[in-house]
């Protein structure tokens, strides 16, 4: 029995900033750091902090706004962290509540109801806590018999979940999964490093899969997919319960990490990452598409993984040999920023509509590992 995708979910916080705003806060902070430690500038002892610009920021990777949980705080010069209160254990995580909100959305858009669900797998980059799963917290708020489980692959999570549904389903485990992708990416970013403080922003999304014959008529068929991960360093982030020592702690994201232990937050060597992982998503692409006996070229839409408008840009030049517009391979990046594991399900979520029967894409990611997800879709009856 094929396991296919039945609907999609989306949830987004209600606010935005923008590189403007994000900006004028970053460069308040350097102008602040700047003027602390003049003498030792001046003595050539520590180097004077650079500022930024939304020019730089756009130019170096597409995004001009991102959505976040925790606003303010982000934007105070004196304080640039998340700031997300701890809530009692009796209360719905903030994870679990993210999660839900755009599993609901799924369920709504496939005309389904938790009670039609079997099994939840959360899949992000950046969880709560270690235990209880999320995903167990989930079922449990949706109120779905069955099981759940949560599982990281970094920004690769969603296509990984989504192949560990399809088996799950294969294997007579469950009919219906849920593959739940809540990322609070700014509560692992060092919103002071100009490199990369513009690069993350919070979302949920959600991914109903189901067996074919329980699915709506209008559904997505996966013709087929491939994984693959590969280790490297150039993508880390080391927070953790081994790896924090600072005692201070007012809520979920709170002074840890913050006490000069930014080596904790996300870091990048942006270069080796565009020159490894390009090649190595263009050769993934390229060689299943040939296993499965497809034409990259008749590929109707390529919904990438949304973390560098020009890496997205060099992947589908490779594998497509040609200019591709963004008719062809959406963004949504410029709005919502690097979202990890839900980038690529919000670009298929909402540049999906307009596909007749027997209409094919791609749905991609890639990210820290490294780590690749390819998985090939066809379209089945009419969007609704």
């Amino acid at each position: 029995m094929k396991a296919v995708i039945s609907s999609t979910g989306l949830w987004t916080p209600d606010d935005s900033i923008s590189n403007d705003e994000l900006v004028e806060a970053f460069n308040a902070y350097v102008d602040k750091w700047n003027a602390q430690n003049a003498a030792a500038i001046e003595a050539g002892t520590l180097d004077a902090l650079a500022p930024s610009s939304a020019e730089f920021i756009e130019k170096a990777s597409g995004i001009k706004s991102r959505y976040v949980l925790s606003k303010d705080p982000i934007l105070d010069p004196d304080i640039m962290a998340p700031r997300i209160p701890a809530r009692p254990d009796g209360e719905p995580s903030v994870l679990a509540e993210m999660a839900v909100a755009a599993a609901r959305d799924a369920l709504n858009r496939a005309g389904k109801s938790a009670s039609d669900v079997d099994a939840v797998i959360v899949a992000c980059s950046n969880l709560q806590r270690g235990y209880p799963a999320i995903a167990v917290e989930v079922q449990a708020l949706l109120g779905i018999d069955g099981f759940g489980f949560d599982m990281n692959v970094a920004c690769s999570s969603a296509t990984f979940g989504l192949e560990a549904a399809r088996g799950l389903i294969y294997g007579g485990q469950a009919g219906s999964v849920l593959v739940l992708n809540p990322e609070i990416c700014t509560a692992h970013l060092n919103f002071k490093d100009r490199d990369s403080h513009f690069i993350f922003g919070d979302v949920a999304t959600a991914i109903l899969v189901e067996r074919e014959d329980i699915a709506p008529d209008s559904h997505w068929e996966i013709i087929g997919a491939k994984l693959v991960t590969q280790f490297s360093n150039n993508i880390r982030n080391n927070f953790g319960f081994l790896n924090h020592t600072a005692p201070e702690d007012d809520g979920f994201h709170g002074e840890r990490g913050r006490k000069g232990l930014t080596d904790k937050l996300f870091v990048q060597n942006g270069r080796s990452v565009f020159k490894e992982v390009v090649p190595m998503v263009a050769r993934l692409i390229s060689t299943e598409a040939q296993k499965l006996g497809l034409d990259p070229n008749t590929l109707k839409r390529l919904w990438l993984h949304q973390a560098n408008l020009n890496m997205n840009v060099l992947i589908a030049k490779k594998v497509l040999g040609k200019e591709v517009s963004t008719e062809q391979a959406p963004v949504v990046l410029d709005e919502y920023a690097n979202t990890s594991s839900a980038g690529s399900i919000i670009a298929f979520h909402k540049h999906s509509g307009d596909f007749a029967d027997g209409e094919t894409g791609l749905i991609c990611s890639f990210g820290a590992g490294y780590s690749a997800g390819a998985v090939f879709v066809r379209k089945v009856g009419q969007t609704q």
